[in-house]
């Protein structure tokens, strides 16, 4: 009994601990969130290569394209890609991928484009593909998988139209691998290791727009292999290119025979070497085969170039030979090229690009009869050989129409035009990338030119030399700063990469459509500098250094972008501000400037004239408030009292009654100055008469301080005052409807009330006479404290009638002497 219940507790254990380890790796999971990729741009292309993403990360939904090369991506899961139905392109390249899940791209309804290449897929799975119909071009180039695989892996993509497959590990391609692929645009096997081909399995492909073998195994161990290949994509219009092989012998040219017999018509050998027998066996070969155009790039020569055992063979059917990267072993014991006249004298257009050929000898140049297109571009010739090449007679290339010289150590600009003026019919001559520096001041050119090249030379000015039939002219990455030449029937101008500051005019080009100027020194542009231009319709002037003033970032994003009459082909996104600092680097189409910088006379009169109104307004508040007021007075005082502490000072400290000078200080108006004459001095200064008409002495004259009589000429005005209150027992107000209209009167009050009302002086200091009714709300306001004393301080009034005054003139008596009654 005890071994089951051991069995089963043991059972119990590991089911606990696999219950246990899923929910820590499903909270594993839970905790470790996906990586995301933001660099997305506006047309929803992310740019997430390079970024050492070890997972699919997480990006937008709405991706219409996914670079995902040159990561860590090991494996693709399930719902790594789920919610991306709208995606386009997906990039994978690069990654080291091993796993995919099978149901990793069935959410990918829309893709066209996946790249899978360069990866370590060690099989691939049908069900991959299976949801993908409307896939177009697929990648799965350099993986080690070494058979394509069972079922058929392509069965599901019916609009499939480019597909490259192969690497050095696939061994094997069996009839019916690529079933369901019925047409190709382009197919590109990589089958350099291939051991096993099973004859018809591309023969199905049809059309087949354009085919790329890499073949160097089969061509060295196994040409029935080769031929069996080559054979099944020989078609008359498919053009063939052959990729790393070697021709070494007549056995290695055997395979061109099957492809001889399809009459193929365009042959490329890319990567190849070859020896003088291989070139006269294939020449053999393809004897009467239509070859229209041959292409040979990346070519080692491996013999010395004796191939007059061919000269019997018809090629006359080969328009078109094209070589580059031309590499000859024993160059020095290469011999002329005089021995193929029967081949150079039929093609009309021959290139001979980066092949250190720094002569063609002028028998040879005379061999090439029908020619009308010549490349000599990326070599060795120099003024003296291209002398040489080009003859001096009329016969040799009349025919010429095209010829590039472009990147040559070409020095003389003016031998360049005198060799080629006697081509009749020579329209393009392409001589950029040499050493032109300077420009003769007259050139002869043949009449029929129309397109000229000189680009990336030194030229820093412009000349008559330059022919006035051209249409296209290529000036780009010169040291050029202006541009005044009339051509009159030029339609387009290239001038990027140099320094000009502004846009060349337009009355100089009256026919001109396209103007490229790129990458200059140009700060802006704007609708005056293009009204010149009469036709132009494409502009390129982006990559310049642009200073994103009101008026150039109005006139890109206004006029240009939203269909003018001229339009930027390089796109706005090449126009990027330099200049303010703070918009540095941001596109012209996406900069908002401010009102105030861009509509700056506005904004000042506006600013100038609300400050103004805003002035005058509280102008108006304060004085009405009495603002102004305050702060004369408060001026006034603090001036005055400093003068008062001065004087002051110089004072000894005898007694103060001894300072006092005046019994009152009498303030009134001007137009009551009638009343203090006639009334107030004689009664108080002079001895009164008795009811008898004699004067009485019982009363001493009283001294008055009278601002006509007493001020001191010169002195400020606030200091008369302060020595005329400080030196008088009282001071006296004659109040009026006078004195409150008079503006002198106020302000002398405005002072007195300082003075009397600062705490330093009590309401018996002040006498108010009112000469005539008046309430106290006559008084200012902002004399408040006046207006409290009137409140709180009986005042003097002015009798109309006769028998009241002498009471009145007693009493002011006695309030003038106070305490001495």
């Amino acid at each position: 009994m005890r071994r089951p219940t051991s069995c089963s507790s043991a059972l119990s254990f590991i089911l606990v601990l696999l219950f246990l380890s899923e929910s820590w790796g499903q909270r594993l999971n839970t905790d470790n969130k996906k990586p995301s990729c933001d660099h997305c741009n506006q047309q929803l292309f992310c740019n997430c290569s390079h970024s050492g993403f070890t997972s699919v990360p997480t990006v937008t939904g709405s991706a219409l394209s996914l670079d995902l090369s040159f990561n860590k991506i090991t494996a693709v899961m399930n719902d790594d890609l789920t919610g991306h139905m709208q995606l386009k392109v997906l990039d994978l390249h690069g990654n080291g991928l091993a796993e995919i899940h099978p149901s990793a791209f069935d959410s990918l309804w829309s893709l066209e484009q996946l790249d899978l290449s360069y990866n370590q897929l060690t099989m691939l799975n049908h069900k991959w593909f299976s949801k993908l119909e409307a896939l177009q071009q697929l990648n799965l180039l350099n993986n080690p998988y070494s058979y394509l695989g069972s079922p058929p892996v392509f069965g599901a993509l019916v609009r499939l139209r480019k597909l490259a497959l192969g690497g050095p590990s696939l061994k094997e391609l069996r009839r019916g691998d690529l079933s369901g692929v019925t047409q190709l645009e382009e197919l590109t096997v990589h089958a350099n290791n291939l051991t096993s081909y099973d004859a018809g399995t591309l023969a199905h492909i049809w059309p087949l727009g354009h085919v790329t073998l890499s073949l160097h195994g089969p061509f060295l161990t196994n040409v029935t292999l080769a031929g069996s290949m080559i054979d099944d994509v020989s078609y008359p219009e498919t053009p063939i290119i052959l990729k790393d092989i070697n021709l070494n012998g007549v056995q290695s040219v055997q395979p061109f025979s099957k492809a001889a017999k399809r009459r193929i018509r365009y042959l490329t050998l890319h990567n190849v070497s070859v020896s003088d027998e291989a070139i006269v066996d294939f020449l053999v070969v393809l004897d009467g085969v239509p070859l229209t155009k041959l292409t040979i790039e990346d070519v080692t020569l491996m013999g010395e170039g004796w191939w007059g055992k061919a000269s019997q063979t018809d090629h006359r059917s080969i328009d078109e030979f094209y070589i580059r990267n031309l590499v000859i072993l024993d160059v020095y014991k290469f011999t002329s090229l005089l021995q193929l006249g029967f081949l150079l004298e039929y093609p009309r257009r021959v290139s001979v690009i980066n092949a250190k050929v720094f002569v063609m000898p002028c028998l040879t140049s005379h061999l090439l009869k029908n020619l009308q297109y010549l490349d000599l571009s990326d070599n060795l010739l120099t003024d003296l050989t291209l002398e040489e090449t080009l003859c001096g007679t009329t016969q040799t290339l009349k025919d010429i129409r095209v010829l590039n010289f472009s990147g040559n150590a070409l020095k003389s600009l003016s031998t360049v035009s005198r060799l080629v003026t006697k081509f009749s019919k020579l329209t393009h001559l392409d001589i950029s990338r040499t050493g032109y520096s300077f420009m003769p001041s007259s050139c002869p050119w043949p009449s029929t030119l129309r397109f000229l090249n000189i680009s990336g030379a030194k030229f820093t000015a412009i000349t008559p030399c330059l022919p006035q039939t051209l249409e296209v002219l290529d000036l780009s990455n010169n040291n050029l700063k202006d541009f005044t030449l009339l051509l009159p029937v030029l339609r387009e101008l290239y001038l990027s990469g140099n320094k000009f500051l502004r846009l060349p005019s337009g009355l100089s080009f009256p026919n001109l459509q396209t103007l490229t100027i790129q990458s200059n020194t140009l700060n802006m542009f704007g609708k005056t500098d293009l009204q010149s231009y009469q036709r132009l319709d494409n502009l390129q002037a982006g990559q310049n250094k642009f200073v994103c003033s009101c008026d150039f970032v109005s006139f890109v994003q206004l006029e240009l972008r939203e269909g003018g009459g001229i339009q930027l082909t390089d796109g706005v996104d090449s126009y990027i501000c330099d200049y303010p600092f703070y918009l540095h680097g941001q596109p012209v189409d996406q900069v908002r400037l401010s009102v105030v910088m861009c509509h700056q006379v506005l904004f000042v009169s506006v600013s100038c004239g609300l400050a103004l109104f805003v002035a005058t307004l509280l102008s108006v508040v304060l004085w009405r408030i009495h603002a102004f007021w305050y702060l004369k007075m408060i001026w006034a005082w603090l001036k005055t009292k400093r003068n008062s502490r001065q004087r002051q000072q110089r004072r000894d400290k005898a007694d103060t009654e001894a300072l006092i000078s005046f019994d009152a200080f009498v303030s009134y108006s001007e137009r009551d100055a009638g009343w203090v004459e006639n009334f107030l001095v004689p009664e108080l200064e002079e001895p009164s008469e008795s009811s008898s008409g004699t004067r009485s002495t019982s009363h001493r004259p009283l001294t008055l301080c009278l601002h006509k009589r007493d001020f001191l000429p010169g002195q400020w005005i606030v200091d008369n005052i302060m020595n005329a209150i400080e030196r008088s027992r009282r001071t006296v107000f004659i109040l009026s409807e006078n004195f409150v209209q008079s503006d002198w009167c106020r302000y002398e009050l405005d002072f007195s009330h300082f003075w009397l009302f600062d705490g330093q002086a009590t309401g018996e200091a002040a006498i108010l006479i009112l000469l005539e009714p008046l309430s106290k709300d006559d008084v200012p306001k902002r004399f408040y404290k006046l207006r409290k004393l009137m409140s709180s301080t009986t005042y003097l009034e002015w009798p109309q009638e006769e028998e009241k005054r002498e009471e009145f003139w007693r009493s002011l008596r006695n309030a003038l002497r106070g305490n001495d009654n």
